[in-house]
């Protein structure tokens, strides 16, 4: 990426640096304020926002994060290109289009006036409109390049494609695995493991479609695509597709889908020994790498800690079994928080740091981590207490791209 302030003269630059730290300090209120205005004025664009993260908080907070990180930065936006390409796979996996953003940006203007008040003069606002346009820029020409990469590669699209449901498997208490084949019988395209994919879901009842995003839990190369989706409460706002999946999906229905995004994914480049890391359905990416790794680098040392409530909650555990039975050079270890079922696992309880350091032999390693943010934030911790390097901790949050907490 060139020179990314074309068109913002200083002043500018210098007025929207300044306001930064003025709109973190409301950034949640004018976020919340803006989903509301927008989503009034447009309510076709419920059929891309999630509505549960809006309503707990998170999506306002990642869209607050996103923005007042790239104005801090205006002057050297290649300084967050990592981070934005981040949310442009989420974007490109959700297909967002470029005539969306002029909507974003009129709604967070007019947010950002509404509840600063006075304090946002009519200078203000013009700098900050300057600014969008910018970033919005740097967005829009990140997933162009996406979108086409997506759209050239073999067997790929953009947009949404049908597949066939031709298998779905029960595999523990709470997860079930979907097999989907696409419906025109085209090719699959090639994916990294560790991708995910966009479903959406058509429920009658409903006024808007909803739109999740799941991991990828096989090795990409075989004829199909599984997903392995929790089953949330079904009285909870954020379990309605999960419970749609599980209850109203059979063998035989049609699910349009988006092509694989997402940049949590193995490097097969490393020889180094490889520690996969998982809490509950966070086992799902790290299924998909421990497939591809013991078929592509079958000399590289893996490592499988995998921490569930309890034995009827562990999804895939058989399979994991006979892969290290198989694969001398993996070792599997299993935690469960529900001490009854202390025999079935290596330990009861958490992962702590001091098992894990005695089952983790060397730091010079590469470590992926996947789970709840609780779950992640103790790992984190852990890893960090441990002296491992930061490039050698690779993370996928299953939330809205908030920052881990410690």
């Amino acid at each position: 990426m060139g020179a990314t302030t074309t068109g913002l003269d200083q002043k500018t630059i210098e007025t929207v640096k300044a306001t930064v730290p003025v709109l973190q300090e409301h950034g949640e209120a004018i976020t919340s304020h803006f989903y509301k205005i927008m989503l009034e004025n447009h309510p076709e664009l419920k059929n891309v926002f999630n509505q549960t993260n809006q309503r707990k908080g998170g999506q306002p907070k990642a869209l607050a994060n996103t923005v007042y990180a790239a104005a801090a930065n205006i002057e050297h936006l290649e300084d967050i290109l990592p981070h934005v390409k981040q949310i442009a796979h989420k974007h490109t996996s959700l297909n967002i289009k470029p005539e969306q953003y002029p909507i974003v940006g009129k709604y967070l203007l007019i947010a950002i006036k509404d509840v600063l008040g006075e304090a946002a003069t009519d200078n203000i606002i013009d700098a900050w409109e300057k600014a969008y346009g910018v970033i919005a820029d740097v967005f829009i020409s990140v997933e162009k390049e996406m979108y086409e990469e997506k759209q050239n590669a073999p067997g790929g699209w953009v947009g949404f494609r049908d597949f066939t449901v031709v298998k779905k498997i029960q595999e523990s208490e709470v997860i079930t695995s979907f097999y989907l084949k696409p419906a025109d019988h085209g090719r699959i395209p090639a994916y990294q493991p560790g991708q995910y994919i966009t479903i959406k879901a058509q429920i009658d009842g409903e006024t808007y479609d909803h739109l999740r995003q799941y991991s990828l839990s096989t090795a990409p190369g075989q004829d199909f695509l599984r997903i392995s989706v929790k089953r949330e409460d079904e009285h909870n706002p954020e379990g309605i597709v999960s419970n749609y999946l599980h209850h109203q999906v059979e063998e035989g229905a049609i699910l349009p889908i988006t092509s694989p995004s997402g940049d949590f994914v193995l490097n097969e480049t490393e020889q180094k020994p490889l520690i996969l890391i998982s809490g509950g359905v966070g086992l799902t990416p790290l299924m998909s790498m421990l497939e591809t790794v013991i078929e592509e680098q079958p000399e590289r040392e893996v490592i499988f800690i995998h921490a569930a409530r309890s034995r009827a909650y562990h999804a895939m555990k058989d399979k994991v079994a006979s892969i290290a039975e198989a694969n001398k050079q993996v070792t599997y270890y299993t935690v469960y928080a529900d001490n009854t079922d202390a025999a079935a696992c290596d330990k009861e309880g958490r992962i702590d740091f001091d098992w894990l350091k005695t089952v983790v032999p060397t730091v010079d390693a590469s470590f992926y981590l996947c789970g709840p943010k609780g779950f992640m934030g103790a790992m984190d911790g852990h890893l960090r207490k441990m002296n491992v390097a930061d490039n050698d901790i690779h993370f996928e949050l299953f939330a809205p791209m908030n920052e881990i907490a410690n």
